[in-house]
């Protein structure tokens, strides 16, 4: 049986506040402000990159992933549980089926497996229509 610390040593840990600069110098606050008021067609995908690249809490960094218009830039975070959630939420596409499929099987997190076979079913149900 494992010791509860060892579960909580592999988490990555985060920072609350303003950090080294630009869009990450801000507060938490004003930073999902920030992310929450962009719009559809903004040009911050490399901005939001550096918030889920960065050390700030899970919350912060899945707001700024669900931001983000190419989500591929997101695939070089899939191990990440937070971020494979919101991941596995865009696909849509029938070529995501297998990418979805391999992301399930060799996932650690639940979270991340649960969400990828949701995601799986709506394709497949749209598939049917």
């Amino acid at each position: 049986m494992s010791d509860d610390r060892d579960g909580a040593s592999r988490r990555k840990s985060w920072q609350e506040g303003p950090t080294d600069g630009g869009w990450l110098a801000l507060t938490d606050d004003e930073l999902l402000y920030r992310i929450e008021a962009l719009k559809p067609d903004h040009s911050h995908d490399s901005t939001l990159m550096a918030v889920v690249r960065s050390n700030r809490h899970f919350f912060i960094r899945q707001e700024a992933a669900k931001k983000i218009a190419d989500r591929d830039l997101l695939n070089e975070h899939s191990e990440d549980r937070h971020i494979g959630q919101i991941l596995v939420r865009r696909m849509t596409r029938d070529e995501d089926v297998a990418y979805l499929e391999k992301l399930m099987a060799d996932t650690r997190h639940l979270e991340v497996r649960k969400a990828a076979d949701a995601q799986l079913k709506l394709i497949r149900a749209k598939r049917q229509k």
